[in-house]
């Protein structure tokens, strides 16, 4: 219980500490495929978000700020001081705005297939931020609308599409969403993050301080959710970045190939020695980056 809400997580292993964050709609049992390995030889926690899974379903703050206040929270509740943050998809965008918040808590940062690099995303997650969209949801309550989605995503998976890969994702993530608060909790998460015109917040125009933080980012090559080329993009504008694309995945690589995700996962944090924060070289890359900035703003100026 954090400022009077049920704050759902899995705990295991002992070590230093990974913390496993979802995306979505989604919850902490997306990583049961990875985190028992991970649990040998570190502490692996894996939270349900505010408003996922088992966590409580307020009509509150699901902002990405809020998100990472939250896990400040619950790390400090469970005595924890620095972490290595892996974030699938919103999760990833949680994870970002977690390391910008507490970069004294961020030793170093794994972005899966994430959200908040650039606006394109799915046409289908536009479409459920518009007005109305909560109101379409709710008929997953009767049984032919549920029926329907899992036609939908049977003929996409067996016609090899992108969206396929992930049906058994997809379905699972949908299956939450007959519940009157899971479903408003995933609408207001959605519309945090996403407009009709597709991502609202970009994580570029502060990426260059993750110059102090070592970064992995895993992509999968048929990722349909959050296209390949957004990977591409963040690794460009991440100094010292690793990129790892996994062939044939979508936007689950740690389920399309969980033993290649452990292995990347587990030589990244064997060979990244964490991060060493301090106020100085924050402020000094804070400067940087603003004058950055404004050579970059003087330059258009100039070239109009």
């Amino acid at each position: 219980m954090i400022h009077g809400y049920e704050r759902a997580f899995r705990l295991a292993g002992d070590g230093p500490a990974v913390l496993l964050l979802h995306g979505i709609g989604d919850d902490s049992i997306t990583w049961q495929a990875v985190m028992p390995d991970l649990a040998r030889d570190h502490l692996v926690i894996a939270p349900d978000l505010l408003g996922h899974g088992a966590s409580d379903k307020p009509r509150g703050d699901y902002s990405i700020g809020g998100f990472a206040n939250g896990l400040r929270d619950l790390l400090s509740v469970l005595d924890v001081e620095r972490v290595t943050v892996v974030g699938h998809s919103l999760g990833a965008g949680v994870a970002m705005q977690f390391a910008y918040q507490y970069p004294q808590l961020c030793e170093r940062l794994v972005l899966v297939s994430a959200g908040g690099v650039a606006h394109g995303v799915h046409p289908l997650f536009r479409a459920l931020a518009l007005p109305g969209a909560s109101a379409a949801l709710a008929t997953l309550r009767f049984a032919p609308a549920r029926w329907s989605v899992h036609a939908v995503t049977g003929l996409l998976e067996r016609l090899d599409t992108a969206a396929g890969i992930d049906a058994e994702d997809l379905l699972r993530i949908a299956a939450s969403l007959p519940d009157q608060r899971a479903r408003g909790a995933f609408v207001r998460s959605l519309r945090g993050v996403i407009d009709p015109r597709g991502q609202l917040v970009t994580m570029l125009d502060r990426s260059y301080l993750m110059e102090a933080i070592p970064t992995l980012l895993v992509w999968g090559e048929r990722d349909a959710v959050i296209p390949v080329r957004h990977a591409h993009l963040a690794h460009e504008a991440m100094p010292g970045s690793i990129l790892e694309i996994f062939e044939g995945a979508g936007h689950f690589p740690f389920h399309t190939d969980p033993a290649r995700f452990l292995a990347v996962l587990r030589r990244f944090i064997d060979e990244a020695p964490p991060a060493a924060w301090s106020a100085e070289l924050w402020r000094t890359l804070l400067r940087r980056g603003s004058q950055q900035l404004d050579d970059d703003v003087w330059g258009a100026t100039r070239s109009v």
